[in-house]
């Protein structure tokens, strides 16, 4: 990898730590999504999608929504499922993770209006949707992991 990309993803990495609002180290928060990597971490303010009218509803008819800020979509088990932007105006990469938090899959730059479903696996039980474009420029990639209370403690990869 040159440089300049280097310098790129430093760059976009250090504007999300000094977006987000303070943490005090060890502490987990619902309104908070973290992740980690070879890449390094980045974390992300979100709205929390935990019942089945607020996984359909989604991020449709938004607008704009804040560089750091996502939606975490936490289903009770893990399951195969779809996502797909219907009514959804902003470009979106949507980031599929198991009962774990590991990341399985990334979906990056997802259109806004897309019909077609987007799947992450067969065992998926956490989607977070992050602004498009950032995954990529993040780093953010298959074995990243996700801390947040939604993960039970017992199977979190990266725990509370």
């Amino acid at each position: 990898m040159g440089n300049g990309r280097k310098a790129a993803r430093l760059t976009v990495f250090l504007a999300f730590m000094i977006a987000a609002a303070p943490v005090v180290a060890g502490e987990c928060r619902s309104d908070r999504a973290e992740l980690r990597g070879p890449w390094g971490e980045a974390a992300f303010t979100v709205e929390v999608a935990d019942d089945a009218e607020e996984r359909a509803r989604g991020l449709m008819h938004r607008e704009s929504m804040p560089r750091s800020a996502g939606m975490l979509f936490v289903y009770p088990a893990p399951k195969r499922v779809g996502f797909w932007m219907k009514n959804t105006l902003i470009p979106l990469d949507m980031i599929f993770m198991d009962r774990t938090g590991t990341v399985q899959q990334v979906h990056h730059d997802v259109q806004p209006g897309d019909l077609r479903p987007k799947f992450g696996g067969n065992a998926i039980q956490y989607v977070l949707e992050i602004n498009g474009g950032l995954a990529r420029q993040i780093g953010i990639a298959k074995g990243s992991e996700l801390r947040h209370p939604a993960i039970a403690p017992g199977a979190a990869s990266w725990p509370c």
